[in-house]
């Protein structure tokens, strides 16, 4: 069982581990300290060992940050994770502050004075982060000052780092061989004039060497540090515990191949203009850099547009993918029909049937994050997580919010579907009905190139606004080829600046939320096609493609809320997943699917 269910995060434990945090400040000579959820690769999910916000504070969700201070301190979350940080943190100790309606440089400025100091552990923050705060701090006359982590003074038994294995990617899935990326990246950094760019996220690094490992549960990526040359050459920092004999052939004579320590030396013996991603490199790269002789030029990770523009091979490997997820899924709908009115099942119980069926597809390797299972009320935390404390007897009559995904070797998957489990509380029909038809008008727009996930987002929340309603979370995030299930820089939301291009791999995923009720969420998964005119049209138009290939509750939509041309997209849809899944379905979930599948 990949999915565990023991609870995360005591409250309780946030006093003393506050306290302690405090007289390692004292001892440290600074006023306060900042605790982001981030480790030196400033990648979205972290190893055990680097989990020092959950082990400070209690909260477990994937975005946040905590200030330290004397005598105050508080934890900053967005709208996805208001619920759940007030159930895991004791918030009498740390104040729960909004993203963006409150920034961690406000906080700081208005509770230390002039002439005081915060630290910072210069491995887990950007350089645009530290600048954007040192701005604001400048201006109230405050130093931010790097140290030591002060969580790692504190923290007596912190988990050792990740050290699994490195794997290959067979070169038949990525598309292209790791030669030839290495070769069309360094080209461009010659044309621009630019002696090397370092590499500091796992999935770009990753990606650029066809290589996968085991050092971030649900996300398969490999801890390192990289220096691309121009020449195609490439320096990688990666512990020597992580590289077999085969992985050390298949990367080849142009990747040179280091200690971790030795990274910190080879920055400092870089010269002329040397690339960096100000996003995402940690400060402590670009101090390196300005310990020698580099001229930083601030540059995107190179790997993250080509990453996210999947070749003709990650793209079926991910159709692949998501035909054997369906299958899986649909025989655990119709278990789950059969099973829920009866009034026994448990969330952590369909947690456990969903991934028996996707391991019985026997050729699951993880699971691309922890499945959300939330049964009533619990449907409202957004990125709920279910604990053997938590986990609640599923009612006939409640929906069930069901999120999960599964990693295979050709593809990742993440699939939403709300459940009826009887007669739908009040409001919920016509809610869902609202969040079926931003999913059905997103999915069948067009739109001319250059257009971005925010021209888009708005398209998916319209018949929400219309009644009154609205959701707290982007519309969709991309998604990597058997890589991580968020993935930049394509997203739907109103802050997706990246133009979508073809090859994109997005989720659709809108949603309605009615605290201590329920929440409903439908989600698919597309790929943004290559540009085509329509008939009559003068001018070539993207679109999508749904890779989702699962059913969606009937019992739950109010027909007569939708226009014709989504009934029919809703019953077209329904017709080509019966058309495509029956064959590989056992007789009862074939069974089942044809009844879910009839037209409206």
């Amino acid at each position: 069982m990949f999915q565990q269910f023991e609870t995360l995060g005591a409250p309780e434990n946030g006093p003393p581990r506050v306290a302690a945090l405090r007289a390692a400040m004292q001892e440290a000579g600074v006023q306060g300290f900042l605790v982001p959820r981030a480790d030196a690769h400033q990648g979205e999910y972290v190893a055990p060992h680097d989990a020092r916000l959950a082990w400070l504070t209690g909260f477990t969700g994937s975005a946040g940050s905590a200030v330290v201070l004397e005598s105050t301190a508080a934890l900053f979350v967005d709208g996805r994770y208001t619920l759940q940080a007030g159930q895991q943190v004791d918030t009498s100790v740390l104040e729960l502050r909004n993203i963006p309606k409150e920034t961690v440089g406000d906080y700081v400025a208005g509770q230390l004075s002039r002439g005081q100091s915060i630290g910072f552990d210069p491995w887990l923050h950007t350089e645009r982060e530290i600048a954007t705060l040192r701005e604001r701090l400048d201006k109230a006359g405050i130093a931010l000052v790097p140290t030591e982590n002060l969580v790692d003074a504190a923290w007596s038994n912190q988990p050792p780092p990740p050290m699994g294995p490195a794997t290959i990617h067979p070169e038949v899935l990525a598309g292209r061989s790791a030669a030839e990326k290495l070769g069309a990246l360094a080209a461009d950094l010659d044309g621009d004039g630019i002696g090397a760019v370092v590499l500091t996220l796992p999935d770009s690094i990753s990606w650029l060497l066809n290589m996968r490992g085991t050092d971030i549960e649900r996300n398969p990526v490999v801890h390192a540090f990289a220096i691309l040359n121009a020449d195609a050459s490439l320096d990688l920092f990666i512990a020597p515990a992580k590289v077999n004999d085969a992985l050390r052939d298949h990367l080849g004579p142009q990747v040179r191949l280091h200690p971790p320590e030795a990274f910190g030396p080879a920055l400092e013996a870089l010269s002329g203009k040397v690339g960096l991603d100000k996003a995402s490199a940690p400060v402590w790269v670009g101090e390196r850099l300005r310990a020698g002789a580099a001229d930083i030029t601030w540059m995107r990770d190179p790997c993250i547009l080509p990453k996210a523009c999947k070749t003709e091979a990650e793209l079926a490997g991910a159709r692949s993918a998501h035909l054997r997820d369906a299958a899986a899924m649909i025989e655990f709908l119709a278990w789950l029909d059969e099973q829920a009115p009866k009034g026994t099942l448990t969330e952590i119980d369909v947690v456990k049937a969903l991934e028996a069926k996707r391991r019985a597809t026997n050729a699951l390797r993880d699971i691309s994050f922890e499945t959300i299972s939330g049964a009533g009320p619990n449907g409202a935390i957004v990125h709920y997580r279910v604990s053997e404390d938590s986990n609640r007897t599923i009612a006939p009559g409640e929906l069930l919010l069901v999120d999960s995904g599964g990693q295979y070797g050709d593809g990742t998957t993440d699939i939403t579907r709300t459940i009826a489990t009887g007669p739908a509380p009040e409001g919920a029909v016509r809610a869902f009905t609202l969040v079926l038809k931003g999913l059905i008008n997103l999915s069948r727009q067009r739109w001319p190139e250059g257009l971005a996930g925010r021209d888009l987002d708005a398209i998916a929340r319209a018949a929400l606004w219309n009644a009154g309603f609205d959701y707290d979370h982007g519309t969709g995030h991309g998604v990597g080829a058997y890589l991580s299930v968020h993935e930049g820089p394509q997203n739907l939301s109103r802050r997706g600046e990246e133009p979508l291009k073809p090859g994109m791999i997005l989720s659709i995923e809108p949603g309605y939320y009615r605290t201590g009720a329920y929440g409903i969420r439908i989600e698919n998964l597309v790929a943004v096609t290559a540009p085509d005119t329509p008939a009559e049209g003068d001018r070539a138009m993207l679109g999508f493609e749904t890779l989702t290939h699962v059913p969606i509750d009937v019992r739950l939509i109010d027909a007569a809320l939708l226009s014709g041309d989504e009934r029919d997209w809703l019953n077209a849809y329904h017709a080509h997943v019966a058309a495509l899944i029956a064959p590989s379905l056992s007789a009862p979930a074939a069974d089942w699917l044809d009844r879910a599948t009839r037209p409206l």
